[in-house]
């Protein structure tokens, strides 16, 4: 049943991310320009928009990452990682990144042991 969510997300096409200029960046009040509405539905529409792509923009970066992790961690490299390698470059624990490689190898056609 988990398939046919990822699809629906795949589709979904949340608000786009704009760049705030480096001005904006440097008030630390400054978040995409939230604090400056005044209407509270516009304000949460909006908060609502960048929210769901926040959250698309983590869900697509955590998968290049499990891929990568599989990608290093691949027998057939000569220069291939161990999870304990791949854990400490990424900042994670060896379980997540063993965790991380089996998810990357599902991605990438469940190949490789």
């Amino acid at each position: 049943m988990a398939q046919p969510e990822r699809n629906e997300r795949q589709w979904l096409r949340p608000a786009p991310l704009l760049f705030e200029p480096s001005a904006a960046v440097a008030d630390p009040e400054h978040f995409f320009d939230l604090e400056s509405m005044d209407d509270p539905q516009e304000l949460l529409a909006r908060a609502t928009e960048l929210t769901l792509a926040f959250r698309a923009a983590t869900d697509r970066a955590v998968e290049f990452q499990a891929v990568a992790a599989a990608q290093l961690a691949d027998p057939s490299r000569f220069d291939r990682l161990t999870t304990a390698d791949i854990a400490q470059r990424a900042e994670w624990t060896e379980d997540y990144a063993k965790k991380m490689v089996e998810f990357g190898r599902s991605l990438l056609g469940g190949s490789a042991p």
